[in-house]
C-alpha cells in the first residue's frame, strides 16, 4: 500500500510502497478514506515523541474509513462498517477504561505515535471493541476525519473539562484546528468567545466559527491586557497551541477563579516550559489538561454534529493526497492555517 513515511525525526517526508498491515487480535485493519493534517502530526515528525515513536514512521491520527479486515476476539465489528477512533485508543482492560476513562490508559495505543498511522491506505486500530466509533448517516468521512483529535480534544476540553456555560467569557489562544474547534463548541454552548492568533487569516476563520471578539497577536503584543479589555477578564482560557508564550497569555487573559485547559502539547524545547503559577495560585485558578476523547463519549458529540448544531466540516479548508500532504507536514508548526487540511491517501 501506499503511505507517507519519515526515516529520520525532522528528516524528509516522502510517499512509497509499505507492506499492507494485517489485524492484530482484538483489532481491525480500516482503509482509510480521509485523515486530518494536525499539529501533533508535526509534534511527532518533529521528534517531541521519541519515547514512543520508532523510525522509520508512517504518521496520521485522525481518521473515518471502513473496516477492512477483523483479528480474532472482535464482537462488535464486522468488514464493511464506517468507523472512527479517538487517538488515544485504551487498552480496554484496566480501571481507567472499564470506567471510560480510556483517553488517561497507562497502556494506551495512538496510531501514528505508537505504531504506523493513518496517513496510508490501510491503518491497524487495537482493542477495536473498546476503541471504535460507529459513523451516523448524518457525518460524512471528511466531517468525521477531523473528529478524532482535535474536533473531540476541544469537545471534551470546553464541555467535559471546563464545562463552558452559557453567557460565559472563554479565550482561545490558536486558532488552528483544535482551536476553532473550541470556539465552535463554546460559542454553541452560548458563552462569547474571545479567539487569539498572529495570522489575521485564523481569525477571520474564528469569526466564522462564532468569535465574538479576535485579538492579533505578535510582538510587542499584550494579549492579556488586550483580553482583559474586552472582557474584563475570562472565565475560561484555552491554550490550542502549547508553547510558554500561548500557555501564559491563555492563564494572564483569566479573570480571579477561572479555570485554564492545556490542550496544546508544551514540548520542552528549550527545558521545562514556565508556567505563571504565581498568578495560579494567587487568583485560585484551576489549572486543567484535557488530553482526547475516550470513544464512550462520542456519541452525545455526534449527535450535535448530526442535528446541525456543530459543523466541524465547515472547519475543513481543504483535501489534499499523500504527496501534498507530506510536502506541507513538515512546515505546519508555522503555516498560517485558515482551517483543517485533510488527507485523502487514494487521491
Amino acid at each position: 500500500m501506499r503511505a507517507m513515511t519519515f526515516d529520520e525525526f525532522g528528516g524528509p517526508v516522502t510517499v512509497r510502497e509499505v507492506p499492507e498491515p494485517a489485524a492484530p487480535p482484538g483489532g481491525v485493519v480500516v482503509r482509510v478514506h480521509a485523515s486530518g493534517l494536525c499539529l501533533s502530526d508535526w509534534h511527532a515528525w518533529a521528534g517531541h515523541d521519541t519515547d514512543i515513536t520508532t523510525l522509520p514512521h508512517v504518521p496520521g491520527h485522525e481518521l473515518a474509513g471502513v473496516v477492512a479486515a477483523v483479528g480474532d476476539g472482535v464482537t462488535r465489528w464486522r468488514v464493511g462498517d464506517r468507523v472512527t477512533s479517538p487517538f488515544v485508543c485504551g487498552c480496554g482492560r484496566c480501571d481507567w477504561c472499564r470506567s471510560g476513562q480510556a483517553q488517561v490508559c497507562p497502556d494506551q495505543t495512538q496510531p501514528g505515535f505508537t505504531h504506523a498511522g493513518s496517513f496510508a491506505e490501510l491503518v491497524v486500530l487495537h482493542a477495536a471493541d473498546t476503541n471504535l466509533v460507529a459513523l451516523p448517516d448524518g457525518v460524512d468521512d471528511p466531517t468525521a476525519a477531523g473528529l478524532g483529535c482535535r474536533f473531540a480534544t476541544a469537545y471534551r476540553a470546553v464541555v467535559g473539562r471546563a464545562q463552558v456555560g452559557a453567557g460565559e467569557q472563554v479565550v482561545v489562544v490558536g486558532a488552528g484546528g483544535v482551536g476553532l474547534s473550541a470556539v465552535m463548541v463554546a460559542a454553541a454552548l452560548g458563552a462569547h468567545v474571545v479567539a487569539v492568533d498572529r495570522h489575521d487569516g485564523a481569525l477571520e476563520a474564528a469569526r466564522r466559527a462564532g468569535a465574538a471578539h479576535t485579538v492579533l497577536a505578535g510582538d510587542g503584543v499584550d494579549v492579556p491586557a488586550a483580553v482583559h479589555a474586552l472582557t474584563g477578564g475570562c472565565h475560561v482560557s484555552v491554550d490550542a497551541v502549547g508553547s510558554e508564550r500561548t500557555c501564559a497569555d491563555a492563564i494572564g487573559s483569566l479573570r480571579r477563579r477561572g479555570r485554564h485547559v492545556q490542550v496544546g502539547l508544551l514540548p520542552p524545547v528549550d527545558g521545562h516550559p514556565r508556567v505563571p503559577m504565581s498568578r495560579v495560585i494567587g487568583w485560585e485558578l484551576d489549572v486543567l489538561g484535557s488530553h482526547g476523547m475516550a470513544a464512550v463519549d462520542y456519541p452525545e458529540m455526534l449527535a450535535r454534529v448530526a442535528d446541525g448544531t456543530l459543523r466541524p466540516g465547515d472547519l475543513v479548508d481543504r483535501v489534499v493526497g499523500l504527496e501534498e500532504g507530506a510536502r506541507l507536514l513538515p512546515g505546519l508548526r508555522d503555516d498560517p492555517r485558515t482551517g483543517m487540511v485533510l488527507v485523502d491517501p487514494h487521491r
